[in-house]
Order: structure tokens, then C-alpha cells, then sequence
């Protein structure tokens, strides 16, 4: 755990510890950008089980079990038993709720109250439905608890989609449309339920606001003014500062989905050529699922992007997938899609024999950081560490390596021989098996992407202060197994820059020459940093001041004092 995960979990084990819920700290220093409900859903979840850093995980697992769930009753309500089926397996089984659910972001807690309020619009509207206003309120309620996970796209999404829907059935301008929804009430519950921290946090966090649109060092103009103009209006135009984020090339953007939704995106075609007329309860969900991803596409065609920032749209996929994977009578975009599957995982069987054979005689001393490439640049993507990798690395992957063949294997056989709705379970088959192998990887990868060494072996050391070089996220692993706070040597850049000047903030920033002074006092320090920083602290302080801990990943621990064995 490192990096956005350890950042979220010692948040959250902060406001347990503080008593604090509205605003987030870091290190001490107010951290104002985010929405609080996944801090205080991981902080329940450390009530019960105690903190650590699986019982971190466990909100946002529980959340994509029941976003599936969510999705397969969905369709199961507009499709039929089997279709929802499908379309629950679809997202179970897909490349990107895999990939994107092992970080601890919101987005999978956002992604189901987007779908639920979706579902809860079309039931309000439903002629035959008998408790429209029940759905008008759960729609409400949904956008409410978004606004809580992350902010103002919690309502903006649900709302361009259903406008663009109403827009397209010729509903919008009548009177028993919105008497249905109830916007008035529904505002009210909406308000009801994300006014109060939004107002807490505004009072705890001053200024209320500032009538300005310029961002930039040095300046703190409260909450408020940071939450909606910085984090919301000002990244949406890239002009947010600090600019610690990076954005995905738009039409990579949208094409990657084809990736994220793999193996079922196969299925696109067949379900390009589905009925989307609104005549009955199957064609309305098929107009709203393609209003509902056409809407957010569009969205962040606009805007700075992530990889991850198109999670909303999967449940819409997941549901036009299932609704054509059910159609009666084998398809021949259904069989053609199948086909194709068996190939395309026939040649990835192939290529992972082909770098297994490649390094089988390759020796694999210490941990993979020894054979990675670095490329810092790519880190403010959710996966720019796999630009990291070479042929050298898979060495240490040669088990996940083989399990993945394996599944490939086993999948482009099941794809190629049995009929279209048994190779379905032959396709979610082989996901499993890949599935597990990704994660037997990253178990492989712990040492270079945490620095949860370093943090045990701190927990056994003598007692002293801590520095760490780097912003705070570089080494947020150290903060959350030790529980500790410590000084960042040039780390006021980024997330905690501009909390650093509000009123108050404590003064845990140095720079060389203050590090330089403290180490070469009489009193015990400890300093992690990269190991490939130790030439830069050698001709700070010299290199008999400079003992090394441990060494793992590429980082490390020093001191500079002797430590007495035993």
C-alpha cells in the first residue's frame, strides 16, 4: 500500500484518531480537495475490524461486488432474467473494474450511485411503475451520497444523461414528467443529505469564499473557494494549480474503453446493431444506457482525464452488452465477436510462452526494482508504472506469467469450440484465472511500488524524528504503517501545497540547508528517500553522516546516528 492508497487510509484512520470527520489531513496539514464519505466509510470499517491496511480495502471491494449486483438487477428488471445475467458478468469480469478497483478511489462508490440514480430516473417514469415517487426519491438520494463521494459530476452525469433522454422521447417539456421526478422535493433531499459537511467544512476552513479565478503559489483563499473553483471548474479547464495530474490524449480516451471493457468489448458490434427505440421497457434502458456513456464520453472530451474517469460509463456498456449477448438465436456479430475472442486470446497465450521461453535461463538477484526502468513522467497516470517494465522484469513474473498463459489458453480454446452462451462462462473463466495472476504480479511488484520495508524496519528502530524527501505521497506507506508524522524535505508541491498556507498549518516543510542543520545536530534523525538521491545527500552532509537501514525498491533508510546491534 503506497502512493493514493496509503494517502486515503491514514486520512481516514486521522479523523478516527482526531475525532475530526470534516476535514482531512495530512501529516497535519489540511487536505481540502476530496469528498469525505470513502474516509469515513474506511474509517467505520477500521471500528470494526481495526486499522489496518486490508480492512482499508474492504469498503471499496464491497462496493464493486454491489455495483455488479446493481448492474445485473438492473438489467434483469429491464431485460430479462438472463440477459442481467450477462450484463453483471460483464462488469465482474472486465479488465478495468480489476484494475481500477485495487486503487482506494471513490470512483467504483460513485460509479454505483450514478448507476442506481439512472435506474431509479427510468422507474419514476415508468407508466406500469406504483411507487414513482419511492423512485424519485432514491434518485435524489443517489445524487446526494455522490456529491459526498466526488462532488459536483456525482450530479452532473445522472442529470445530462436524463436531460438528454428526455430530450430525445420528446418528455421534457411535459408536465407529467417532472411531476413524476419531483425536482423540488428531490432537491431538498439532495440538499438534506451533502449541505451539512459542505457547510462544516466551509466554517472550520476560511475565508468562506474568494471572488477569484486566478490559482497559484502561495495563495489560500479557504474551502469553499478551493473545493468548487480550484478542484471543480478550474481542472476542468486545466488551469488548476498545483497541476499535479496528468490527462490521457482524448481519443486514446475513448478508445482504451475497448481495453477497460475487455474480453466482452468483442460484443460492441452486435449490441451497435440492438433496437434502441423507446416503444418498450428493453428500448428505454438501451436509449438511456447510450445517453448515460455518450454523456460522460462527451464530458471529458472536454476536460483532463484519467484512465479510470470513464468507470461511470461501464454499467451502461455492461447493460447494451448483456441485453445483445442474450439475443435469441445465435447472432453473427455474436458469433463473429466470439471468434475473434478465441484468436486475439490465442496470440496473448502465445506471447506470454514467448517471454516465458525469453527469460527462462534469466537470473533474478534481490527484487524486480532491479530490473525496471524508471519514467516519472508517466506517474500522475493511473498506470504509468507499466511503462516501468521490460523484457528483463518478467523474469520475476514467470508464475503469473504461466497462470496468465494458461488462461489464455483455456479461454481461446472454450471460445473457439463451444456454442456462444456456454463460451461465455469459458470467456468469465479464463478472467478469473487472468485476474489472479495480475494480482500474484502485483504481489511481485510490492517492493517497488511500497515502502512498507522501510516502514517496518523504522517501527524497530530507536527512537527519532523523521524526515522523508519527497512530497508526501512518494512515501505515504511510511506515514500509514507507522503512524507517524515526519518532516518533507521540498515537499511543498502538490495535494498539501496549498493546505500548507492556511492559517495555522503546522511547519513540517524544509529545505537543504534546514535538513543539513538538523542532521548534523545531536539528536536522531531518520531520512527515507530514493536511493538514487544518496549522491545529493553525501555532498549535503557527507558520507560518514550517512548510514544506511535497509535498502528495498529502489528506496531507502537512513540515520544519522549508530545504531548498537542487539
Amino acid at each position: 500500500m503506497d502512493d493514493v492508497d496509503a494517502v486515503q487510509a491514514q486520512i481516514s484512520r486521522n479523523m478516527l484518531d482526531s475525532g475530526d470527520w470534516v476535514t482531512a489531513r495530512l501529516d497535519g496539514v489540511a487536505y481540502l480537495e476530496k469528498s469525505p464519505l470513502v474516509y469515513w466509510t474506511m474509517a467505520s470499517s477500521y471500528v470494526v475490524f481495526g486499522v489496518h491496511d486490508w480492512a482499508a480495502r474492504i469498503p471499496i471491494a464491497l462496493a464493486a461486488i454491489a455495483l455488479c449486483l446493481l448492474t445485473a438487477w438492473f438489467g434483469t428488471w429491464a431485460f430479462g432474467r438472463r440477459p442481467g445475467f450477462y450484463a453483471g458478468l460483464c462488469l465482474a469480469t472486465c479488465v478495468g473494474l480489476y484494475l481500477f478497483t485495487r486503487i482506494l478511489v471513490p470512483d467504483v462508490m460513485l460509479t454505483g450511485a450514478i448507476a442506481l440514480a439512472l435506474w431509479a430516473f427510468l422507474r419514476a417514469l415508468e407508466e406500469d411503475e406504483p411507487h414513482p415517487r419511492l423512485w424519485a426519491f432514491v434518485l435524489a438520494a443517489s445524487m446526494g451520497i455522490g456529491l459526498l463521494l466526488k462532488s459536483l459530476i456525482a450530479v452532473v452525469f445522472p442529470c445530462g444523461a436524463a436531460l438528454a433522454y428526455l430530450l430525445l422521447t420528446h418528455q421534457l417539456f411535459l408536465k407529467r414528467t417532472w411531476k413524476r421526478l419531483h425536482p423540488w422535493s428531490g432537491a431538498g433531499v439532495v440538499l438534506l443529505i451533502a449541505a451539512p459537511w459542505h457547510v462544516l467544512a466551509t466554517l472550520r476552513n476560511p475565508p468562506s469564499f474568494a471572488f477569484t479565478l486566478h490559482s497559484g503559489p502561495g495563495e489560500y483563499h479557504g474551502f469553499l473557494w478551493f473545493y468548487f473553483i480550484n478542484e471543480q471548474l478550474l481542472r476542468f479547464l486545466n488551469l488548476r494549480y498545483p497541476r499535479d495530474y496528468n490527462t490521457v490524449p482524448r481519443l486514446y480516451f475513448w478508445l482504451l474503453n475497448l481495453v477497460w471493457l475487455f474480453p466482452w468489448s468483442v460484443y460492441v458490434p452486435a449490441a451497435a446493431r440492438l433496437s434502441y427505440k423507446p416503444t418498450d421497457r428493453a428500448g428505454r434502458t438501451r436509449l438511456l444506457a447510450l445517453c448515460w456513456a455518450g454523456f460522460i464520453l462527451v464530458f471529458f472530451t472536454f476536460s483532463t482525464t484519467q484512465e479510470y474517469y470513464s468507470m461511470p460509463c461501464y454499467p451502461a456498456f455492461a447493460l447494451l452488452l448483456g441485453s445483445a449477448m442474450a439475443l435469441d438465436g445465435e447472432s453473427v456479430w455474436l458469433r463473429y465477436g466470439t471468434k475473434f475472442l478465441a484468436v486475439l486470446a490465442a496470440l496473448c497465450a502465445a506471447a506470454a510462452t514467448a517471454i516465458l521461453i525469453l527469460v527462462r535461463g534469466v537470473p533474478t538477484p534481490g527484487d524486480i526494482s532491479s530490473a525496471l526502468t524508471s519514467h516519472p513522467a508517466a506517474y500522475t497516470l493511473a498506470l504509468g508504472h507499466l511503462e516501468d517494465l521490460t523484457l528483463h522484469s518478467f523474469a520475476y513474473l514467470r508464475t503469473p506469467l504461466l497462470l496468465a498463459a494458461i488462461a489464455f489458453l483455456l479461454g481461446a480454446v472454450g471460445a473457439w469450440r463451444l456454442r456462444t452462451k456456454r463460451a461465455y462462462l469459458a470467456i468469465a473463466f479464463m478472467m478469473v484465472l487472468f485476474i489472479h495472476a495480475a494480482r500474484m504480479a502485483m504481489v511481485v511488484f510490492d517492493p517497488y511500488m511500497s515502502s512498507h520495508p522501510l516502514a517496518e524496519a523504522l517501527k524497530k528502530a530507536p527512537t527519532g524524528k523523521l524526515i522523508v524527501d519527497d512530497q508526501y505521497y512518494a512515501f505515504s506507506a511510511v506515514f500509514f504503517y507507522t503512524n507517524r508524522r515526519a518532516l518533507l524535505l521540498n515537499g511543498r508541491v502538490m495535494n498539501l501545497e496549498y493546505g500548507s498556507y492556511a492559517p495555522g498549518a503546522p511547519d513540517v516543510f524544509i529545505n537543504d540547508a534546514d535538513f543539513k542543520k538538523l542532521w548534523l545536530s545531536h539528536n536522531r534523525y531518520y531520512l527515507v528517500a530514493y536511493e538514487s538521491a544518496l549522491p545529493r545527500f553525501e555532498h549535503l552532509v557527507g558520507p560518514g553522516n550517512l548510514r544506511m537501514m535497509i535498502r528495498s525498491g529502489g528506496q531507502m533508510l537512513l540515520t544519522n546516528e549508530p545504531i548498537k546491534s542487539g
